[in-house]
């Protein structure tokens, strides 16, 4: 080939390599412009909670027009409205309601069109389309027999003071006793009734709920060689109870990613943030990181292997539940120093 056949060539090279990107130029996938809905109570006994979580959900999610907050009242009926009004906005997901009850009539509305991502804590709410985002008593009662089997608890005696989450926790330690190859004892104490001596629990105590009966249950254990069970509704952070609680084993979201979530909220938004609020944030935040994949969709909730969140790293289920990690705390005067972790639960 001589000089200017080889020019020809290049230059006809050249314009066909041009047309080519032309005819197939590569296309940016589009982002999802539609809005997440959030429903919280706005009004009512529980508006205080709710304007809470209002602003733990913008802090993982501030552009204009993408979180739109409908208030429920805290009522079912409330709850409906809210969702039926959502739904006319063309949202993509809904993130709430917070109560249990409200879960169902949400559902309805939603009917599958979008993901439900709720903020109770009652597995029993789920519903068609609806995930319970909320802390079960299931996955904080397994998280915690799980470690203390590791650490050579065979005997477990649970105390069941009536209240929904006590119950709940007493039968998923039942249902785990072939599982974890434990002898779970369950002791029902009625409501302002003392509780059973030390002597009556043999290798420890899972005390499912808080305040005062936990206290208690610390006080009667010391020095005895039985070890005191929490589950995340025993957590407290006032210097009294700490001293008290000196020891305990209790599960917990995990301290860090909730401490840096604290921290975010008290500095943006003042004030303290609790557990709830920070389902709040968890969900507004699974929301964005959906968008940007453009997956806000019930397909892309489940494709994803997990999600760190402030309450801890999570997945979804297909029917409807959230397996979610637990970090397994000791008490201290000080505060709560993270021991393992209990994957899953």
């Amino acid at each position: 080939m001589d000089r200017r056949a080889a020019l020809l060539f290049l230059r006809s090279s050249l314009v066909a390599a041009a047309s080519a990107s032309v005819v197939s130029p590569v296309w940016a996938a589009k982002t999802d412009k539609r809005p997440v809905a959030l429903l919280i109570p706005r009004s009512g006994p529980r508006a205080a909670l709710g304007t809470s979580m209002e602003r733990a959900a913008m802090l993982a999610e501030n552009t204009p027009g993408r979180l739109i907050v409908f208030d429920t009242g805290g009522t079912a009926a409330g709850a409906q409205v809210a969702a039926v009004a959502a739904m006319k906005r063309k949202v993509a997901m809904i993130l709430g309601p917070l109560l249990a009850e409200e879960v169902g009539p949400v559902a309805a509305v939603a009917n599958g069109a979008v993901p439900v991502l709720a903020f109770t804590n009652d597995p029993g709410a789920r519903a068609p389309g609806a995930f319970t985002l909320g802390i079960t008593a299931r996955q904080s009662t397994g998280a915690i027999l799980r470690y203390a089997r590791s650490r050579g608890v065979r005997r477990v005696a649970t105390i069941a003071d009536g209240s929904r989450w006590a119950v709940a926790a007493a039968e998923a330690a039942a249902a785990l006793q072939g599982e974890l190859n434990l002898d779970v004892r369950r002791i029902d104490v009625a409501a302002g009734q003392p509780l059973p001596a030390a002597g009556d629990a043999p290798d420890a105590v899972l005390i499912p709920g808080g305040g005062d009966p936990v206290m208690a249950a610390a006080r009667n254990l010391k020095d005895t060689g039985i070890q005191l069970l929490g589950t995340v509704q025993a957590l407290d952070h006032r210097p009294a109870s700490l001293a008290v609680l000196d020891g305990a084993w209790l599960a917990s979201p995990d301290p860090a990613a909730f401490a840096a979530f604290s921290q975010a909220f008290e500095a943006r938004m003042g004030g303290d943030a609790g557990v709830i609020a920070a389902l709040a944030h968890d969900a507004t935040a699974i929301s964005k990181q959906l968008r940007e994949k453009n997956a806000l969709n019930r397909a892309g909730l489940l494709a994803e292997p997990g999600f760190d969140a402030a309450t801890g790293p999570l997945r979804f289920r297909e029917d409807g539940s959230v397996a979610r990690d637990m970090a397994i705390v000791v008490a201290g005067p000080e505060g709560y120093a993270k021991v393992a972790t209990s994957r899953g639960a």
